[in-house]
């Protein structure tokens, strides 16, 4: 591959992903500065393996695979990262002010549940979902085939619906002190 054709297929690969790229960083190490370190060493590394002479296939698979590899050596590095410490400090994703309250409430509880799920599923879901990935590039970039993705949304789905009844339930149950007294017979 030519010099040039190189430089322009990173530069068409930045301009397309790098927004998504950023995202789906941000939104599992919930960190602004973090996300953005993700993204820059994300397509320092893929420059290193097309400047290297090799050839990507389907970059935007590459690309997050890149992320997702980074983000899981970080968690690796610092066991001690605190989501629940994170969400204390402020950091969450940045609602729309403009959107009527009960679209940040509802913002707020999605946040809480996608943290809630087991990272496995969390991963498929986000990348499924908000950076609309097909099934088959989600599979390339864990790995895994079609149908382990298809069981992980599943059963993924299955988390976010228990945890919904969870949430349902402790809204809906009387706290305690509240209801009538029970009479002694």
């Amino acid at each position: 591959m030519v010099e040039k054709d190189k430089e322009q297929q990173f530069m068409e690969a930045y301009d397309s992903y790098s927004d998504a790229i950023f995202r789906y960083c941000y939104y599992r190490v919930f960190d602004r500065e973090k996300a953005k370190d993700f993204v820059q060493e994300t397509y320092c590394r893929a420059w290193k393996y097309i400047a290297g002479g090799k050839v990507i296939d389907d970059v935007r698979p590459f690309l997050y695979k890149i992320a997702r590899n980074l983000i899981i050596d970080e968690s690796r590095k610092r066991k001690n990262f605190s989501l629940d410490l994170a969400m204390e400090k402020g950091f969450a994703p940045k609602i729309d002010t403009r959107k009527k309250n009960e679209d940040y409430l509802a913002g707020k509880e999605l946040v809480i549940i996608v943290k809630s799920l087991d990272e496995k599923y969390r991963d498929v879901i986000l990348m499924k979902y908000i950076e609309d990935l097909s099934t088959n590039e989600i599979a390339s970039i864990l790995g895994e085939t079609e149908n382990n993705v298809y069981v992980r949304l599943s059963r993924g789905f299955d988390q976010v619906r228990d945890i919904v009844k969870k949430q349902e339930l402790s809204i809906s149950a009387p706290a305690h002190g509240s209801g009538s007294p029970v009479r002694d017979a």
